[in-house]
């Protein structure tokens, strides 16, 4: 006998609810034994952009340990199986929560907008691995960035995209989205983010510094199914307090983590990012059911520019990304802004 829609579905719901769990207790009971790590609060919004449409919203709320050879085995014993020729012998797991919200760009009609993408929300709780080597290349030191992320949720109605959004906009005073009885169904939400980032020693010159940060990547999943790369140019001084700013993925990000030093870092940079994309949920509609879907554009691009500020582990960073079209009825490249605080506690 086949297991029945509603197994599958508590199955799902235990594991959610155990990587929720985990996200709000590891950290602290890390801490307590001397773990320490950055908390990130990162929000995406095109109104910041002064727009209101397709990538609407996204927030995060993350932890990552600091580089350390202590903190859990399984996590330790995880990073020497991912990266055997690495010779790891120490690393960094992180935690976080998020939500995404989607819209088309008409949002004032409550009938489905055909040539428009689906409205979607999708709630995901995440764990990551994350390991840095040092290896020499054309007479420098080159750090290489490692991170695995899996990302485990639910996209429609229970990823709540509606509620946060309608309920936002009624407190800064805008109109309220009222398409969202088109949104995608109900469907578990799987992702698994792959990516190594290429950090070499910074050019020194009239006491500033600048160096680039070159990435490539993937993902594997029904979220999204894509290969990724880019690279982010930085200009300012104290460069190795981080790998660059954090972005709510699948757009180029660097590693959450700052260092927690007496010292001044800062930069403005600039990144860019092509994406071969087989899968995005978000226009390919639902997997196991029935529901609006676009068609989208196999390979797409992202540019960013920002300036990021940190001192003692407190770190302070403001984006502005402009996406490519990302289906073919798009009439216009979308564009949003990004702000991150994060500490090292």
């Amino acid at each position: 006998m086949k297991p029945t829609r509603g197994v599958y579905w508590g199955w799902y719901n235990r594991l959610f609810a155990f990587l929720i769990a985990a996200i709000v207790t590891v950290p602290a009971a890390a801490d307590e034994d001397g773990f320490g790590g950055t908390y990130s609060l990162q929000f995406e919004n095109d109104r910041i952009a002064a727009t209101d449409r397709h990538y609407t919203h996204g927030s995060r709320l993350s932890w990552v340990s600091d580089e350390t050879t202590d903190g859990p085995d399984w996590a330790r014993e995880l990073l020497e199986m991912l990266y055997p020729l690495a010779n790891v012998r120490a690393g960094r797991i992180g935690f976080a929560l998020g939500q995404n919200i989607y819209t088309p760009e008409d949002t004032s009609t409550t009938a489905l907008v055909v040539e428009d993408r689906p409205y979607a929300g999708w709630l995901y709780g995440s764990v990551s691995l994350h390991a840095e080597t040092t290896r020499q290349a054309m007479g420098q030191n080159l750090k290489v960035l490692d991170s695995v992320e899996l990302s485990v949720g639910i996209v429609g109605p229970q990823a709540y995209g509606e509620d946060v959004q309608n309920n936002f906009h009624d407190l800064i005073g805008v109109a309220r989205s009222n398409g969202w009885n088109n949104q995608l169904k109900n469907e578990p939400a799987l992702a698994l983010f792959f990516e190594r980032k290429l950090r070499p020693d910074p050019i020194q010159f009239a006491g500033l510094e600048a160096d680039i940060i070159p990435h490539f990547g993937g993902s594997i999943g029904n979220v999204f199914t894509l290969g990724n790369l880019g690279a982010t140019f930085r200009i300012g001084q104290e460069l190795d307090l981080d790998f660059g700013p954090p972005h709510i993925r699948p757009t180029l990000s660097g590693l959450a983590a700052v260092k927690r030093e007496d010292r001044l870092g800062w930069y403005f940079f600039v990144g860019g990012e092509a994406r071969a994309v087989l899968r995005n949920i978000f226009l390919d509609g639902n997997t196991f059911a029935d529901s609006h879907n676009i068609r989208k554009k196999p390979f797409v691009g992202s540019f960013q520019f920002g300036l990021s500020l940190a001192y003692k582990g407190a770190r302070l960073a403001f984006s502005h990304v402009f996406l490519t079209r990302e289906f073919d009825t798009q009439r216009r490249t979308d564009r949003y802004g990004t702000l991150t605080l994060s500490k090292n506690f």
